[in-house]
């Protein structure tokens, strides 16, 4: 098991900041940014990915249920709020986010669909999910072994099963894939460019669903 030193270092190594970039490139495309968007990040962990979205110009609030987690987390975020909950229980009113994001946080949570309910609620936008995707090299290389022991491995068919808690509807499902090979090698990265980001093989899904517009009631009650 990786300590949260050693999970943040490891964005640090070569292979480890190509990866991180690849992703979080996919997840920023998939949003439309401006200096006033809101942005929670469930599962913040040791807060790498809310430092980037905070970096691309979002407003940014992290959440996780780890003290040890938020402790490391506030060393590095800077002027980002963080907070402790429960990703299936969100301690936000209705609506106060323009987004939120789990990155390959919901990997390890017991209940994904709860927490997409919840994070449904507390947007206004939309939300956003890196996902581990099964149908990946890199899920037949690590699956059940090392950093992904114990994580699950998901694909858009499960994706879709989740979306029967949240109402209203999306009225738009986005998805896009990277690290179609993970090693980071030269192959590797020029096979990331060439490939395009709808091929549903990649190790890294990134979804959006966005919500339809509020309502004049609904939104009167913000």
């Amino acid at each position: 098991m990786m300590s949260l030193e050693q999970y943040d270092a490891w964005y640090d190594t070569p292979r480890g900041h190509w990866i991180a970039s690849r992703e979080f490139a996919l997840l920023l495309g998939l949003i439309a940014v401006s200096p006033r968007a809101t942005l929670l990040d469930v599962g913040t962990g040791t807060g790498h990915f809310a430092r980037r979205f905070a970096k691309a110009g979002l407003q940014v609030t992290g959440l996780d249920p780890e003290s040890a987690a938020l402790a490391y987390a506030r060393k590095k975020a800077g002027d980002i709020p963080l907070v402790q909950g429960d990703a299936q229980d969100l301690p936000f009113a209705d609506a106060c986010f323009d987004y939120c994001a789990a990155v390959t946080s919901l990997c390890f949570m017991a209940d994904p669909a709860a927490a997409v309910a919840e994070m449904w609620r507390v947007a206004r936008r939309g939300i956003i999910l890196g996902l581990l995707h099964r149908h990946s090299l890199l899920y037949r290389q690590k699956a059940g072994r090392g950093a992904y022991r114990g994580a699950r491995w998901d694909d858009m068919a499960q994706v879709r099963t989740w979306l029967a808690r949240i109402l209203p509807a999306p009225t738009a499902i986005h998805a896009r894939y990277a690290l179609f090979l993970p090693d980071g090698g030269r192959v590797a990265r020029a096979l990331e460019v060439a490939l395009p980001a709808s091929m549903p093989y990649g190790a890294f899904l990134a979804v959006v669903l966005q919500r339809p517009p509020l309502s004049l009631k609904e939104a009167s009650t913000l």
